[in-house]
């Protein structure tokens, strides 16, 4: 390799490990993420979700705790 390409590898490098070096939420964002237009579901869209979960694993409130379904675990 020659020295440019080279520089250029070490250069690219650098540069993409430093871009996760913030990965975390700080303090002061916390409060805009905590609102309610923030969420990734709304209350229509999780209980349509549980419905189709507990429909496929035939079994209500499979979710939250072991087992159910056809008892093959």
């Amino acid at each position: 390799m020659t020295r440019n390409k080279y520089l250029g590898l070490v250069l690219l490098a650098t540069t993409m490990l430093g871009g996760c070096a913030n990965l975390g939420v700080e303090p002061w964002q916390r409060d805009l993420l905590a609102k309610e237009s923030m969420a990734l579901t709304n209350g229509i869209d999780g209980s349509l979700d549980d419905h189709i979960y507990f429909s496929k694993e035939a079994s209500s409130g499979g979710k939250s705790f072991g087992g159910g379904g056809c008892g093959c675990n």
